[in-house]
Parts: structure tokens; sequence; C-alpha cells
């Protein structure tokens, strides 16, 4: 219980005080930090469960399943992914955030960290390139052979998960329950320490 708290302490923290790509204005980030407080407090009270056959390990309510495009256009769900814990980032081609942090995330992808790294773009929403001219455009980035992009047509799953800016993480269980949505840059490290507390 002392180390949920600790953790929802530390998320909280984190909320407030980094700032993300098209994050918008203080009270946007006020309310994503109380929407994350109310998500661990709801997930703290709630007993255990079953989620599609395993037992509830983590903190937190079951992570939206999506069913999305990647580049080659192969269609790849979140389910796919059952019994493995996953980490999402979600971006955009026009946040300087993000693609410093491209490089990194390439890296993370391409190691066996136990986790499974995908990205994800929304095209056409705020700002962002349409697919065709995306994929153009990637194809031409540096250091990005091993990162998964897939394709959120409509912003659908961004708006369902409470993504409010780019870059944003999200720490997904091998429950599938959604443990962390962290809006602002996440490097390396970082990403690897929250998995060790994520089951």
């Amino acid at each position: 219980m002392r180390k949920n708290l600790i953790a929802g302490a530390a998320s909280i923290f984190l909320l407030i005080s980094l700032t993300a790509c098209g994050a918008g204005n203080t009270a946007d980030v006020k309310a994503a930090a109380s929407q994350t407080m109310e998500t661990q407090e709801t997930g703290m009270m709630e007993g255990p469960d079953t989620m599609s056959g395993n037992e509830k390990m983590n903190t937190g309510k079951p992570a939206p399943d999506f069913e999305m495009m990647d580049l080659n256009g192969n269609t790849v769900k979140l389910s796919d992914f059952k019994g493995e814990r996953v980490y999402l980032k979600y971006w955009a081609s026009w946040c300087p955030i993000c693609l410093g942090g491209l490089e990194d995330i390439n890296t993370l992808s391409a190691e066996d960290n136990g986790f499974k790294v995908l990205t994800i773009v929304a095209p056409g929403q705020k700002g962002e390139k349409n697919t065709a001219d995306f994929k153009t455009w990637f194809s031409g980035v540096e250091n990005t052979a091993d990162i998964t992009v897939l394709f959120d047509m409509d912003g659908t799953y961004g708006t369902q998960t409470g993504v409010r800016g780019y870059p944003t993480s999200e720490y997904i269980g091998s429950d599938g329950v959604m443990v962390q949505l962290v809006p602002g840059h996440a490097d390396n490290d970082t990403i690897r320490v929250t998995f060790e507390s994520i089951k």
C-alpha cells in the first residue's frame, strides 16, 4: 500500500513538473494529474478480479484494446500481446521533444527488456501529417529502424486513454492493466525503472 502511495505521488509530481508538446495550459496538466490520482485511488480500492482469464496483478483499469495498422499495413492489436508488459509512446512528427527522443526509443525497441515497445501517431489529428505523408517523411528519418509505428486513425485510442499532449508514455502490465499514463519525455532509464514495479 505504501509502495502504491509513493508511486502515486511520484506520478503526480511528474505530471505537474513535465511539459509536453501540445499539452495545453496548466489547467490541462492539473486535470491530467487529477485523472491519474483518481485512477490510482479507484484501482487501490478494487479487489482482485480476472481479466481475459488472467488474475489482476497491477493497480489500475484495463487498457482499452485497439486494432491499428503499422507502417507496412499489418494489423496490430493490443490483445496480441496478452501476458506481456507493453510500453506505448504517443508522439507526433511536429513535436521537437518527440523527435529528440526517437533515437532513444529506437535503442529501447531493439533491446530485450522484458516488455514490448510500440509507438503511436494519429494521422491527420492535432496537426499530424496524413498517413501517406507520414510514411514518406518517416522513411527519411535516421535511427528509426527498430521502431514500430502504429496509426491511431481519428485519434480514437488516444482519446479513450486520456492522452492530452505529446510525448506521452503508457505503461501496461502483463494482465492488461494500464498502470500509468504520463505526459512528457521519459528517457530509457526511467522507462526501465518504471517497469521494475509493473508485473
